[in-house]
């Protein structure tokens, strides 16, 4: 009977630690975020505001429906609402994105450490996917993919690889709930090719079964941001 009862201990351990894998559930009605004491260190989210001080304001960004300017090589901008946008979001587990694109603007392959994405297309047409993790040996990594219209839906899991890509000749938006306040974001080759100080050149041409001086030319390029507050 004990060893029945600590086995089901252990069951529901295991259970609630994947309930709580992504952002706690608050312990109050809000947290509003303000900026963190210098010396002070938070392993999640930021400290609060006294509720007395809180405003309308702090749950607040006017002005989302306004295109964002594509005029960059990737031909896209992801405008990103988490806590440092709006301070109400702190602690509540869920931030809000609008993507736009020129046609063949591309969001390039990218990760969310943090958080799942649902995406809704508003106007025009997105070549959208993912890949999963790495499979067992001598298996390869699996890519859903899927082409969107406006009013498609497409679910993007936490920290998977993910894309979006406009195939059409008009501009395209789209809008994202993340499943955290801070989500963050690893553009994969922003983060591979130009990271600073550099990874090294042998790594990378090992890594990737290529010539180093394709890598040294891959370094050597500026890589775009096309997150945007």
């Amino acid at each position: 009977m004990a060893v029945g009862f600590h086995i089901t201990a252990a069951i529901l351990m295991l259970a609630f630690a994947i309930v709580y894998a992504s952002d706690p559930s608050p312990l109050q009605d809000f947290c509003v975020a303000v900026p963190d004491a210098e010396p002070s260190v938070f392993v999640n989210g930021k400290i609060c505001k006294d509720p007395k001080l809180v405003k309308p304001e702090d749950f607040f960004f006017p002005g989302l429906n306004n295109p964002r300017s594509t005029s960059n090589p990737l031909g896209s901008n992801v405008t990103l609402l988490n806590v440092d946008q709006i301070p109400g979001l702190n602690t509540l587990g869920i931030s809000l994105a609008r993507l736009d694109f020129a046609p063949y603007g591309l969001n390039p392959p990218h990760t969310h450490p943090r958080a799942t994405e649902i995406l809704v297309v508003l106007e025009g047409t997105l070549l959208v996917g993912f890949v999963t993790s790495n499979p067992p040996m001598n298996m390869k990594n699996r890519l859903f993919t899927k082409v969107l219209n406006p009013g498609d839906v497409f679910v993007f899991p936490e920290g998977l690889i993910h894309f979006q890509f406009n195939n059409g000749q008009t501009n395209a938006v789209a809008f994202a709930g993340l499943s955290s306040q801070n989500p963050g974001v690893i553009t994969i080759a922003k983060a591979v090719f130009g990271s600073d100080p550099p990874i090294s050149p042998d790594v990378l041409t090992k890594a990737f079964q290529t010539d180093k001086n394709v890598i040294k030319y891959l370094q050597s390029q500026f890589w775009w941001d096309n997150n945007f507050p």
